[in-house]
This record gives C-alpha cells, structure tokens and sequence, in this order.
C-alpha cells in the first residue's frame, strides 16, 4: 500500500534542519548522523526533504493507525542519497484530523 496523495506530502524545513538533521537537538537520538554519513547535511536540508518526500510516493505503507493527532501512517524503504547509497529508512506521517494531506513527523534507519 502507499501513502494516499503523498505527492503533496508535507515536509517542512524546520522538521528536516531543526529536527532531523540537528545533532544538537534533544531527541535527535543520532538520526543526523545517520543522515550526514549518507551525504545529507543540514546547510542543504531541501536535499534529504526531497529524498523524504521521494520515499513518501515510493515506499510502502507498512503500519497505520489512529492517534490523538490523526491517521499515522509508518513508511519504509530505500532513501536515494547523495553519498551513492540507498539505506533502508523507516518514515512516520501523519494525516492529521480535518486534513487530507500528510506531514512528515520523523524519519530514522530500519534495520533490514
């Protein structure tokens, strides 16, 4: 299954360089690292958001379920990266109530 309308998915700059690829945030938990290993850095965060939004529209659907924010959809599968690589990325969306359209809520590496 796939993430319904992900072309117009949300992923905005501040989850992407204040969250994700932070590694002085409080619960970045070495996701920047992560991402950094792979060529993303956080002073051209519109690359990893469009890698991110690529795995919206390519990656399959594995979990959905309701929390108190909305329809949570977890998406996983290869991340085009600049460094050559393709890691294995688990997403999290959220649709949230009253919207139709997700947002990107995190992103982080699946083991395979």
């Amino acid at each position: 299954m796939k993430l319904p309308d992900a072309h117009v998915a949300v992923v905005s700059r501040e989850k992407v360089a204040d969250y994700l690829l932070n590694t002085a945030h409080p619960d970045n938990g070495g996701k920047a690292e992560f991402f950094e290993r792979h060529g993303f850095h956080r002073d051209e965060w519109e690359v990893l958001a469009a890698a991110l939004k690529h795995l919206a529209v390519n990656g399959e659907v594995i979990f959905i379920g309701e929390t108190l924010h909305g329809k949570k959809h977890v998406v996983v599968g290869p991340l085009p990266s600049p460094g050559g690589k393709s890691p294995l990325v688990q997403s999290i969306w959220i649709v949230d109530k009253g919207l139709v359209v997700a947002r990107l809520v995190t992103a982080y590496p699946r083991k395979a």
